[in-house]
């Protein structure tokens, strides 16, 4: 692999993890109801869930996974039913009293969940969508050198791609957490939590469309 296939593959995936997606989205609704410390947790399970795909991808798992028959629609409409549930229960999620409001009329302020809860919420998202597989399917072998050994490349561009895509949790992180700070007033945060859920089901939609090559 030369230098500037480098740099090209640091282009294409600052852009792509860059775009808002599940992950992503995710990340900043962790942020937004948990603080940035906990949502360092959940990009743990984004992540780790992420590079999985592409190991197996690297190991030649993602091929043969894609070659049995009906496999990846059952990946594709799990990834469907998972995306909007999570879109339905941010939708209805509660939200606590104003303030100033009689305490006695107020919902019981959200309770952080385990780190094992915030971790398996990340990587439940991120194994569960179908067009991560057939990323690391179809991307990674274009930045391939054949004649060079694959396992050296291979890690190198990993390692790139972590770097990249943490730095982008981190700032959706960080936008959460400021945004959190918007959200005091019940109204705007319900309509947080719709615009939310709305969001999730768009990507659970977009899923239906998905198709190996």
């Amino acid at each position: 692999m030369t230098l500037h296939t480098w740099w090209l593959f640091v282009g294409v995936v600052f852009m792509v993890c860059g775009t808002p997606g599940p992950n992503m989205l995710h990340v900043l609704s962790r942020s937004v109801e948990y603080g940035a410390r906990a949502s360092v947790v959940a990009m743990a399970g984004c992540l780790s869930a992420i590079l999985l795909l592409m190991s197996a991808s690297a190991a030649g798992l993602t091929t043969l996974l894609l070659a049995v028959p009906g496999s990846f629609e059952v990946l594709r409409w799990a990834g469907v039913a998972y995306l909007t549930y999570l879109g339905v229960k941010a939708w209805r999620s509660p939200v606590a009293a104003a303030p100033d409001a009689d305490r006695r009329d107020r919902p019981p302020a959200p309770r952080r969940p385990s780190a094992w809860v915030l971790y398996r919420g990340g990587f439940a998202i991120a194994i569960s969508n179908p067009k991560a597989i057939l990323f690391a399917a179809a991307f990674f072998p274009q930045f391939i050198d054949p004649a060079a050994p694959k396992p050296a490349q291979f890690a190198i561009l990993l390692g790139t791609f972590s770097v990249v895509e943490t730095g982008w949790y981190c700032v959706y992180a960080l936008g959460g957490r400021s945004l959190a700070r918007h959200l005091a007033r019940p109204a705007v945060k319900r309509a947080f939590n719709r615009l939310t859920g709305a969001v999730f089901v768009g990507f659970g939609l977009a899923l239906i469309n998905a198709r190996p090559a």
